[in-house]
């Protein structure tokens, strides 16, 4: 993947990316769309666009047509990939669960009936 002169995934719904994440990591310069969690995973170090034909074209465009933008790309990547571990991810969501346990206990208990 490394000597992809682009990587594109133009997905409408993607829970992770991992196969970004593997192409950030190899340095291939990335294009996703911004739906799910790929905006998150890409970051600064790739371009995030709508998962539509024009937009997809553009920033590919971009991407091939522009050296400058190709190295920042590149060099980006594996920087970005580099903080997406699973130490990283287990932290994340450690503090979710903490959060919606703290909500949770301070939240007042239900007046329905069951």
């Amino acid at each position: 993947m490394a000597e992809a002169d682009a990587f594109c995934l133009p997905s409408l719904l993607e829970s992770f990316g991992l196969t970004a994440l593997e192409a950030l990591a190899c340095g291939a310069p990335v294009v996703v769309s911004d739906r799910g969690a790929l905006p998150e995973v890409v970051g600064d170090a790739g371009l995030v666009v709508e998962p539509e034909p024009e937009a997809l074209a553009a920033a590919l465009e971009r991407v091939l047509g522009d050296a400058a933008l190709d190295r920042e790309l590149r060099a980006a990547g594996p920087s970005r990939a580099a903080v997406m571990t699973w130490e990283h991810t287990a932290r994340g969501w450690l503090a979710v669960l903490q959060r919606a346990a703290c909500a949770s206990a301070h939240s007042e208990p239900s007046t329905r009936a069951p």
